[in-house]
This record gives C-alpha cells, sequence and structure tokens, in this order.
C-alpha cells in the first residue's frame, strides 16, 4: 500500500512538473511556423482567405500577407515571401492601381490592407507598390472626418468612431510620415486620432472602451447621452491595443503624444486582467460579462491582447508583468482554442467571424447580436494575430 501511494504521489509530481513547463523561444516561432504552413495549404491563393470566393482588396488579406513577411524575416525561408509576392503582383498593376479599391468609398479598413507593401517595397525596390502606397495615403487626405477631425470609420456610417478603425487607418498613416518624408506635423494628426477616439469611448468605471461612438448620436444602438454603443467587444479592444504598440515604432520619441498613448494602454492592459479567465487565460467575445450565459472565449480577442501586451512589454511601454501574462494567456490559447486535423494542418478554433455596428441587416451592438454571429476556424482574423503573438513572443 505504501508503494502505491509512493507512486502516485511521483506521478502526480511528475503531471504537475509537466503542467508547469514552459514554453521555450523557439517553440513560439514553431507555433507561428506551423500555423503559417497551415494557412498556405488552407488558402494556396492568399486572396481567398476570410473565405472568399472572388477577390477583394480588404484589410484581412493584408493582415496575412504582413505576418506571413514576418515570419519570412524570422525564419529566411523563401516560401512565406513568395506567397505574398504572388498575392501582390495579382492585385497590384505597375501604375501602383490596385484590382477591385475604389478610393471614394471612403472606407478605412480597404488602408489596412496595404501596410505590408512597405516591406514589399524594402525587399524588391519595385516602384509599384511605392506607387500603391501613395494611392492609399491619397485616401486619408480626403476621407471624411468628424468636426474634431477624427476619421469617420466609413462613408457610409457617418460621425462614427469605431475602436476597429484605430488599426485600420493610424499605423499605416504614421509609417507614410517617416517613409515617404512628410511633414512631421503630420504626427500631430495621428496622435490625435488615438486620444479622442479614447476619450469618446472610454468607461470610467471599468477603464474599457466601447466598441463604438456615434457624435451624432443618431443610430439606434447609440446611448442618446455620451453616444457609446452598448458593450465592450473584445476583438475591438484587440485592433486597438495592436494599433497603440504598432503606431509607438512610428511616432516620434519626443512626441508630445506617446505619453498619452502609452498611458491609455496601460490603463486598457491593466482592466483587460480583470476579465481573464481563470481556467484558459483567454478573454471574452463580450469582455465584462463573463458569467453571463452564451458569452466565450474567444480566439482573436486574446491573440490580440497577447500580442500588444507581450510587444509593449518588450518595448517598455507596459510593466515587465504583461510578457509573463502574454506566454501563459498564449499556452492557455494553444491548449483551449487549436486543433489539429486530419490532413496534418493546424486550426485555430473559437473566433468570432465578423462583427459591427447599424447597416444593412441592421447590427444593435446587443449582447445577443455580439454573441450570435458565427464562430469560426481559421479567421484570418485570428490566424494573423496568433501568428504576429507567436513571433512577438520567441524575441
Amino acid at each position: 500500500m505504501k508503494k502505491i501511494l509512493t507512486l502516485l504521489l511521483l506521478s502526480l509530481t511528475i503531471a504537475s512538473c509537466a503542467s508547469a513547463k514552459k514554453m521555450k523561444k523557439n517553440e513560439y516561432k514553431d507555433w507561428a511556423i506551423k500555423i503559417a504552413q497551415s494557412e498556405i495549404k488552407h488558402n494556396p491563393e492568399l486572396w481567398r482567405a476570410d473565405f472568399l470566393k472572388k477577390p477583394k482588396w480588404d484589410y484581412t488579406q493584408g493582415l496575412i500577407a504582413m505576418s506571413m513577411l514576418e515570419v519570412f524575416e524570422a525564419t529566411k525561408d523563401s516560401t512565406y515571401f513568395k506567397y505574398v509576392k504572388a498575392f501582390s503582383d495579382f492585385f497590384i498593376a505597375e501604375d501602383g492601381s490596385i484590382l477591385t479599391y475604389k478610393l471614394d468609398t471612403y472606407n478605412i479598413d480597404r488602408i489596412n490592407g496595404g501596410k505590408f507593401l512597405f516591406d514589399m517595397y524594402r525587399l524588391t525596390k519595385e516602384e509599384k507598390y511605392l506607387k500603391a502606397i501613395r494611392l492609399l495615403r491619397s485616401q486619408l487626405d480626403t476621407h471624411p472626418r468628424m468636426k474634431s477631425g477624427v476619421f469617420w470609420h466609413k462613408k457610409i456610417y457617418p460621425e462614427q468612431v469605431w475602436l476597429d478603425g484605430l488599426y485600420m487607418g493610424a499605423p499605416f498613416y504614421a509609417e507614410c510620415i517617416q517613409e515617404l518624408k512628410e511633414n512631421k506635423e503630420n504626427y500631430n494628426d495621428v496622435a490625435k486620432q488615438f486620444i479622442l477616439a479614447d476619450k469618446y469611448t472610454i468607461d470610467t468605471v471599468t477603464g474599457l472602451c466601447y466598441h463604438a461612438y456615434d457624435d451624432a448620436k443618431a443610430q439606434a444602438w447609440a446611448n442618446k447621452e455620451n453616444g457609446h454603443s452598448p458593450h465592450f467587444w473584445g476583438r475591438s479592444s484587440g485592433w486597438y491595443m495592436m494599433a497603440m504598440v504598432d503606431v509607438l515604432d512610428f511616432l516620434p520619441k519626443n512626441h508630445i503624444g506617446r505619453k498619452q498613448i502609452i498611458a491609455n494602454l496601460n490603463r486598457l492592459s491593466e482592466a483587460l486582467l480583470k476579465y481573464q479567465d481563470k481556467e484558459t487565460k483567454m478573454w471574452y467575445q463580450v469582455t465584462d460579462l463573463v458569467n453571463r450565459e452564451g458569452n466565450y472565449v474567444e480566439s482573436s480577442c486574446s491573440s490580440m491582447y497577447i500580442y500588444a501586451m507581450a510587444k509593449g512589454a518588450r518595448k517598455g511601454y507596459l510593466p515587465k508583468k504583461f510578457r509573463k501574462i502574454a506566454k501563459e494567456a498564449f499556452e492557455g490559447l494553444t491548449k483551449n482554442a487549436t486543433q489539429t486535423n486530419p490532413d496534418g494542418t493546424t486550426s485555430i478554433t473559437k473566433a468570432c467571424g465578423v462583427a459591427g455596428l447599424g447597416g444593412k441587416p441592421y447590427r444593435s451592438g446587443t449582447f445577443e447580436y455580439y454573441i450570435s454571429e458565427p464562430i469560426r476556424n481559421d479567421d484570418p482574423k485570428v490566424v494573423g494575430p496568433f501568428i504576429l503573438a507567436a513571433l512577438e513572443l520567441s524575441k
């Protein structure tokens, strides 16, 4: 009996040690490679990402392209570069025009589709990529704005700022200022996008930001007193956090706006810790309603927070503890929201397909609306951030 108890205690100790084992740097990189290879197998043509049936220039494909070039940079394996090059050349003509892109629709999502073009130009020196960058940049010169100067999310969504839009437009804008040698006064415009969007969407009680704000308070989803949408949507905060850590790569070190952006990043990061799932270490589709029936841990927002927290801590914007938090969350994500498929590929599960406000059919922004949107495997809005998060943790 004593021998049996000893063996049982020994096995429990071994199991405990195994569960406590931390990933090594190369394991994070291996995860990035595994998901990138799987994505290429799932979508041999990059434009098909996001389950498309016909080509469309959009932010999701641009996000995948950018993440693939990061894998290329980390591995020097030309497979990833060739994958993106084929996509680039399919869409970008020699004169810099972009297939399916229409500037006058004033959709800020389309700007994000071109962030990877900076790397394509650096790698190839092909002028068509620089011309395409200038074309996308020109949209921001006439893109509709609120009276305060904040960009509308889209022409079809007047007087509205969505947290999503910060990621879609501002980092590209800031990189243009640096790479195209624009007037440095334009950095003030970039910083203003963040500072005012945070002011418009913040909830001072929780420290979180609402998904969107309607300056006209005309939308059915908008609070008639403060213009807020009804809830805190996980991925909108994810886009916002990634936008903050990425834009700081380009905002000058002595720019007055940096201090406020970093302060906002800290506030939101700390606020999110209160709503992290204790078991999986992931975060929820509707951030604060963790115990409400129907809510679920969602992989895209979790990947985005991991990336932003890990990068923020490495760059010194956030306390060092967030690097450890990001690592634990990544390990929880891989255990609870990935699966191996019969063909040997790996899928990321538990990703919200899409969520928005207004439009046709009308999206109300209620809790019931957010949890009713389809949940998909291998949505590009989780694949891209997952790869970026894994590579960030490998540094």
